[in-house]
């Protein structure tokens, strides 16, 4: 019997061995190897793994050609399986995430990036490192909110918060840390935190559609994402995807927080905040000829959709519910996968280095997998933990990001040791394969496990509250046959949040085939160059550009005509932009808005009040150069109202904008955002944003956000006031000069 067993077990590995599990136009990851071109890696052990890549030549990072475990994972849960590739990836993870803790149990942010970064470390603690790290989880948590007790957006954009404004992602890791620990106090001190945050950025970046507006969550570098003409302002002003997306389950977070504390009146009022946000996503963002949502809605006085797919957006909606079922399957069969698997987003910008741009990130490949399985996507499911496999064993560490065009990892800036990649690469396991979900009143279990992976695989010394678990998962399938608990079947799959003592949990799959739903295979395409538009006379005119098949003429944010001309005859009164198609029908990012609208100015007087506060310095007043009319006007926190009267010619709609200059900062870092409010006849009218424009860049004048107001005819006060919801991430400066302020009539 012994002999027939070790024979069975030994035909067993060597079927495992040999199986193909994913093959991809850029890779095969068959049984214990992955194979890439020339190159391949193999573990010697579930301790060392062995790669032959080579990088590209001349880059400046080097690739490790080994991994060996340095650490003792004896605290930590152990996986047992047949494929030893995913088990040394698995111990890899624990190994290197035991190296992100920081002697004062902070999570460092990777190898290359000390210290903690909001979304970083939050979207780590909600992929696996709440209940693998929750202390440092916590105290991490604790790192990122300001003296004021506010959730801290870090540098971005413009100058951080509100360019940038997905730091509501803290408040969803902050409950995931609850679910996992059941620890009351630590709810009664996030409560307060997430309820003033989230009513801060409901003032200040909530757009009309209802969408949240900023830039897209974790794509901090505006040119990354955007079109060149785009200012940070106008960074602002787009109404996004993921960020939204985040807003809403932030507010669902809030509600079910409010409610565990016995606030009813708080938490339906922050449920409904919540589905007002999906609402928003679902009608303005759906795009039903694609199946997925778009990036965000971009422009100036008319917003238009960027039709791109964004994978970590596409990935929330599916887990936060945003999308319903039958979406939620469109999407996982139809964001397109390329041959490494799936973009941050797609297509690219053609001249654009690797970034954000033409890369995958191997946490958001783990987000899209949890999200494909939660789907039922079977193979989007299984290409979406080879995108995360691949990588980890291929430069034997968990690397930042690679290079969609090879899968390399030569792109602007990497590092290993990435918190969020070592996150992602434990939840394909944990949350997938073995299909957990910590809930409030216990541990849940819903295994997904394509065919490729049918083993019997079990993990050990697995912690909750306090009892100590040994799971198995047996077979393949999207459902559970069978659930035991210490040997009694149980009708659910769930570990109670009571439970305590050594517990074994032993799950056998259906073994049926999982219905297939699809994958949309695409190879990695490259967008078209977006036309330089200008006005000549009356018509808009733009250089050709190679290889576009026709051009779109857009009014008003809406398409009007299709040319194979480059101009085009234009009337006042109106927004025109150009989008220039490919032979495949792919589209490049609208030209910078070309306005006909009328302006009314309001020039400031050089003799307006000039507070200074002592922590700002910037060039002597009279070397101030580039201002229009009599000069401008300084202000600062402490500053007076600048008020305008003005007469308003006819009732409609119209924009406001600022002409400002803000030196304070660089346009890519930092914190020193300018903000006010506008208040107009004594009433609140919106948000007015400055952001940084270069350090001492005081000659450097630019445009604030267009603010849309309604007027009636007649004389109407506007009033540019500092508020304290106004208060920026820098708190000790929020100060620009101001040189105009103009009205547009646009209908």
């Amino acid at each position: 019997m012994r002999k027939l067993s070790a024979l069975l077990l030994a035909t067993a590995s060597i079927s495992a061995a040999a199986q193909t599990i994913v093959s991809t136009d850029a890779y095969i990851w068959r049984g214990d190897t992955i194979f890439q071109g020339p190159f391949k890696a193999y573990p010697l052990s579930a301790k060392d793994i062995i790669s032959t890549y080579s990088a590209q030549p001349g880059y400046y990072m080097p690739i490790d050609k080994r991994w060996s475990m340095k650490n003792d994972l004896s605290a930590y849960p152990r996986l047992s399986t047949p494929n030893l590739l995913h088990e040394a990836t698995y111990n890899m993870a624990l190994d290197e995430m035991v190296n992100a803790v920081e002697p004062d149990t902070t999570l460092r942010t990777g190898k290359e990036w000390a210290g903690v970064w909001t979304r970083d470390v939050s979207y780590s603690i909600i992929l696996s490192m709440a209940y693998m790290q929750p202390e440092a989880s916590r105290i991490s948590l604790e790192k990122k909110v300001d003296s004021l007790g506010r959730i801290i957006q870090d540098t971005g954009s413009g100058g951080a918060w509100p360019v940038s404004s997905d730091r509501e992602i803290w408040a969803i890791a902050a409950y995931e840390v609850y679910k996992v620990t059941g620890d009351r106090e630590w709810l009664k001190y996030i409560y307060p935190i997430i309820k003033r945050s989230l009513e801060t950025d409901a003032a200040s970046i909530h757009a009309p559609s209802g969408l949240v507006k900023g830039e897209t969550s974790f794509i901090d570098w505006r040119e990354q994402s955007h079109p060149k003409w785009m200012q940070t302002a106008d960074v602002y002003n787009t109404e996004t995807l993921s960020t939204s997306v985040v807003h809403a389950q932030a507010w669902r977070v809030l509600a079910d927080i409010a409610a565990e504390l016995g606030h009813k009146k708080e938490a339906a009022s922050a449920l409904e905040m919540s589905r007002k946000i999906a609402d928003a996503v679902n009608e303005h963002l759906w795009m039903e000829d694609k199946g997925y949502y778009a990036m965000y809605r971009y422009g100036r006085d008319n917003l238009i959709l960027n039709p791109r797919a964004e994978t970590l957006g596409e990935s929330l909606a599916i887990l936060w519910d945003v999308a319903d079922a039958d979406r939620a399957a469109r999407i996982s069969a139809s964001n397109p996968t390329t041959p490494f698997g799936t973009a941050i987003f797609y297509p690219q910008i053609a001249d654009m280095p690797a970034y954000h741009n033409n890369a995958l990130w191997p946490w958001v490949g783990s987000m899209w997998a949890l999200a494909a399985a939660k789907a039922g996507n079977e193979q989007s499911t299984l290409e979406a933990i080879g995108s995360v496999i691949r990588p980890a064993a291929l430069f034997a560490t968990n690397k930042e990001n690679f290079n969609l065009d090879n899968g390399d990892i030569a792109t602007e800036l990497n590092s290993s040791n990435m918190l969020w990649c070592l996150s992602g690469n434990i939840a394909l396991t944990h949350k997938i394969l073995f299909g957990m979900n910590y809930e409030k009143d216990g541990l849940h279990f819903a295994p997904f496990v394509p065919e490729a992976l049918g083993q019997t695989r079990t993990l050990s010394n697995f912690r909750y509250r306090k009892a100590l678990l040994d799971i198995t998962v047996h077979g393949y399938g999207s459902k559970v046959a069978s659930f035991k608990i210490n040997g009694k079947e149980q009708k659910n799959c769930m570990v109670p949040a009571s439970a305590k003592g050594d517990i074994k949990v032993e799950m056998f799959m259906d073994n049926k085939p999982i219905a297939p739903v699809g994958i949309n295979r695409q190879p990695n395409r490259k967008a078209p160059l977006t036309p330089i538009v200008r006005l000549e006379g009356n018509q808009i005119c733009w250089n050709p550009i190679e290889y576009i098949d026709h051009y779109e003429v857009i009014a008003d944010g809406r398409k009007i005509a299709e040319t194979h001309s480059t101009t085009f005859p234009v009337e006042t009164g109106h927004e025109y932009q150009v989008i220039g198609v490919d032979s495949a029908g792919v589209p490049s990012f609208a030209s910078e808005p070309v306005s006909l609208y009328e302006a009314i100015t309001y020039q400031m007087p050089r003799e307006a009040a000039d507070v200074r506060s002592p922590e700002v310095a910037y060039a002597p007043r009279h070397s101030v150069q580039g201002f229009t009319g009599n000069g401008f006007v300084e202000t600062d926190k402490n500053s007076a109202p600048i008020e305008i009267e003005a007469d308003v010619p006819a009732e409609g709609d119209y924009m406001l904008v600022v002409r400002y200059a803000n030196g304070n900062g660089p346009v890519n870092t930092e914190n020193k955002c300018g903000i006010r409010t506008l208040i107009v006849d004594g009433s609140e009218a919106g948000t007015i944003v400055l952001p940084q424009r270069g350090v001492a860049n005081w000659d450097d004048w630019g445009y604030s956000n267009h603010l849309p107001l309604h007027l009636s005819a007649g004389r109407h006060v506007l009033s540019l006031s500092y508020l304290d919801r106004n208060e920026n991430m820098n708190i000790a400066t929020n100060h620009a000069l101001i040189d105009a302020v103009m009205l547009f009539r646009i209908r």
